[in-house]
């Protein structure tokens, strides 16, 4: 007997997962929610009437539920996969806005007005990080566990500060012209602070400057076509199929391109810098 109610409920519970893309990608806020406790995956239940509930609103008495710790894709009732309707979720973002507003919550109970307060904050994060192409590639990479060497202009900042060397990483196609260029850069840093103008090597500077933005935009294509390949990833881990190897290289295709694309960007704003009036 007891057999026969676990096999029931640990059925109930594969058919509530198995639809949870298909709801997600009507309403994200439909989606049964399964919280991860101590490694088991939990359906949890609302707090005001018992029934399932799901990620924002119990489904059946419509109240709001506590935030949980939850990455931005799941938010949106999204999976884990980077190229992403952006108008669709651009819907999401003003309907969950309008939905979690916390005037809604100012009369009854004073819980949900704080979960309200918490979760537009979650939602305000969630969608800013998931629209940009950028950011939503960089937070995958995190949440897959890959760190980013550090080339920002605040590390290059501190670093001249501080008058320690930034740990850098050079693109190895960049190096020969990297070289060349930093040489010109200090040059046009020496004539400038001599009140001397080179027109032959400001020009030089205009033509490197415009061969880096060609190659800043051309990497984004490049990394579309690395979301196709981390998105057929996925599609193959659903199936049961081992893809760790190729997880792998393509979480590692992409964290090269965007340690480049970093970097020529940083090359391309010092160069603005030197050729400033």
């Amino acid at each position: 007997m007891l057999a026969g109610i676990l096999s029931f409920v640990f059925t109930g519970y594969q058919l509530l997962n198995a639809g949870y893309d298909t709801m997600a990608n009507k309403d994200p806020q439909s989606a049964p929610l399964q919280i991860e406790a101590n490694g088991s995956s939990l359906l949890a239940n609302c707090w005001s009437c018992g029934d399932m509930r799901a990620m924002h609103f119990c489904n059946a008495c419509g109240h709001l539920q506590p935030p949980v710790p939850t990455d931005y894709f799941s938010f949106f009732g999204l999976p884990r996969k980077l190229n992403v309707d952006t108008a669709a979720l651009e819907k999401n973002f003003y309907t969950l806005s309008r939905k979690l507003h916390p005037d809604r919550y100012s009369i009854g109970n004073s819980d949900e007005k704080e979960w309200s307060l918490e979760k537009t904050s979650q939602l305000n994060d969630a969608y800013r990080t998931l629209r940009d192409p950028i950011s939503r590639s960089e937070y995958l990479l995190k949440l897959e566990g890959v760190h980013f060497e550090e080339q920002s202009k605040a590390a290059t900042e501190a670093a001249r500060t501080s008058g320690k060397d930034k740990k850098q990483v050079i693109p190895p196609d960049l190096l020969e012209e990297v070289f060349e260029l930093n040489m010109q850069l200090e040059e046009a840093r020496a004539n400038k602070k001599l009140g001397e103008a080179d027109e032959d090597l400001a020009r030089d500077l205009q033509s490197t400057k415009s061969t880096l933005e060609a190659k800043y935009d051309g990497l984004m294509n490049e990394l579309k076509e690395y979301w196709n390949q981390w998105d057929a990833v996925i599609n193959r881990a659903e199936t049961g199929e081992d893809v760790a190897a190729d997880r792998k290289r393509t979480l590692d295709s992409m964290l090269d391109l965007l340690n480049r694309r970093t970097y020529v960007r940083n090359l391309v704003r010092e160069v603005n810098e030197v050729l400033e009036v």
